[in-house]
């Protein structure tokens, strides 16, 4: 089985820092993570200028500007970053991605010949960027925030209209409140998406916590994306619905430990690590109290006891009616040379 992907999101949570772009891959490459992912985009091809800031950005910032785009354009990436992020993440065996909002984003990326492609939740509905990406031949995680099942398999048509094959896309079940209530989950939507449309799942994550992408995985997941920070009090839209260093390398770890549990036949039969307990674990047929020679065994003469090394009290009818040939002393194991 192949492991999960694990995507540490440090999206914009760099804060425009470079330094601090080059903090969050440390943290991402020691949790264990697969993939670091940033945003790339110019805010002038992502938003317009009369577009506001989401509710959960407003509560985050704090500020009185509530232009989205004056506070993305803050975020922007420099492309002079690029080549020295991707070189510190390969310095740490950490892969490096990026999603792009637009062509001219995606084309840039291309140039650093990226595995595979992310489209945002947002994104789900832009034809054209979905057709762009699509072009480049490279494995698409889609996410699908805010979506109808149609509008999912809208996307995939288009994926596949441009001649990539359903099996190089994995679909992400995802809740674009930042942070996501627990009862807006709707983890089984995941498991939905992989019946109907016969695609890889995952899921992408905003709630607070590590519980909901560990519970996905064990449902089935096959990519995991969860948003993280250095420090949940730095100001910036997404800080507070991020996991901080520890959070993450706990969420790694607990996800790695459940592929484990799951990997397997799927038969119920011992494993290699158990059957030294078998005949601790289990009972056999002892006396429960002095039998003299002669006597017939009648079930209230036998008790089951560990260790299992002797008759199993399944065959107990085996025993009870016989005649012994031997003396059984009390909790004395019964063997079936001392009876006829």
């Amino acid at each position: 089985m192949e492991k999960v992907l694990i995507i540490a999101e440090a999206g914009v949570n760099h804060n425009g820092d470079f330094e601090k772009a080059k903090e969050l891959i440390k943290v991402a490459a020691d949790s264990g993570a697969d993939f670091v992912k940033f945003q790339t985009f110019k805010a002038e091809k992502l938003v317009s200028k009369s577009a506001k800031k989401a509710q959960y950005q407003e509560l985050n910032l704090k500020d009185a500007d509530n232009s989205q785009f004056s506070m993305l354009k803050k975020l922007e990436i420099p492309e002079e970053w690029y080549l020295n992020l991707i070189n510190y993440s390969k310095s740490l065996s950490i892969k490096f991605l990026s999603t792009g909002f637009d062509e001219e984003s995606i084309d840039f990326l291309e140039t650093f010949e990226p595995e595979l492609y992310k489209l945002p939740s947002g994104e789900i509905t832009n034809k054209l960027l979905i057709q762009h990406i699509a072009q480049k031949g490279k494995p698409i995680i889609l996410s699908t925030g805010m979506a109808y099942m149609k509008e999912i398999e809208d996307a995939i048509n288009v994926i596949e209209n441009e001649g990539l094959d359903r099996s190089y896309i994995t679909v992400l079940h995802c809740n674009t409140e930042y942070p996501t209530p627990m009862e807006d989950v709707n983890l089984k939507a995941m498991l939905h998406i992989e019946r109907e449309l016969g695609v890889k799942i995952g899921y992408s994550d905003h709630t607070l916590g590590i519980e909901v992408p560990i519970a996905a995985v064990a449902l089935g997941a096959r990519v995991i994306e969860k948003h993280f920070t250095l420090d949940k009090s730095l100001p910036g839209p997404d800080h507070k619905a991020s996991l901080e260093p520890i959070e993450l390398k706990n969420m790694v770890s607990a996800i790695r430990n459940i592929e484990l549990a799951i990997f397997g036949s799927g038969i119920k039969e011992p494993s290699e690590s158990e059957i030294k307990n078998k005949i601790l674990g289990r009972k056999s047929l002892y006396a429960s109290k002095e039998i003299e020679v002669g006597e017939f065994i009648k079930k209230e003469d036998i008790i089951a006891l560990r260790p299992g090394d002797g008759i199993s009290p399944m065959d107990y009818e085996k025993v009870v009616g016989k005649k012994t040939k031997e003396r059984f002393s009390k909790f004395e194991k019964i063997t079936l040379d001392k009876i006829i």
